[in-house]
């Protein structure tokens, strides 16, 4: 899950790769940048939430929700580039051995019993993710 009011510091990789372009520092990529992740925008998870609360008694879980659109790390890192016009450069680091290769969750029991699915792509959440931490960078003292 990503957006607005994430910590510029919280370590996930959706902020990291944000205030590193931000600031135009080097982006780093574990391995080759190819293992996928899935992101889901805090807007569509909490609207999950709330369908999940409001759902009938007898329906048991779990229930994944999340996005199951899958991007690459390297996709990732370049939409990044492209969304705030960064000069920072990719640096590959190696991978760690516990980095899995694959995240993606199956979302059909939130989409057969909620009715729910992610509405907001990746490039959009990411464009409101940027505006925050911009605004973060530049109101942080140095």
């Amino acid at each position: 899950t990503y957006g607005p009011r994430m910590h510029p510091n919280d370590g996930r990789v959706v902020s990291n790769f944000i205030v590193q372009a931000l600031q135009n520092k080097p982006i780093t990529i574990y391995g080759e940048g190819t293992q996928t992740r899935s992101f889901c925008y805090v807007d569509d998870l909490i609207e999950g939430f709330i369908r999940l609360m409001n759902s009938p008694d007898d329906l048991t879980g779990p229930v994944n929700l999340g996005n199951p659109g899958e991007f690459t790390m390297i996709q990732l890192a370049q939409t990044i580039l492209e969304l705030t016009g960064s000069r920072s450069q990719l640096v590959h680091e190696a991978l760690p051995r516990d980095d899995p290769k694959q995240r993606r969750p199956d979302i059909a029991l939130a989409n057969q019993h909620l009715g729910w699915e992610p509405k907001i792509q990746l490039r959009e959440g990411l464009k409101a993710t940027i505006a925050y931490f911009a605004d973060l960078l530049k109101r942080k003292p140095n």
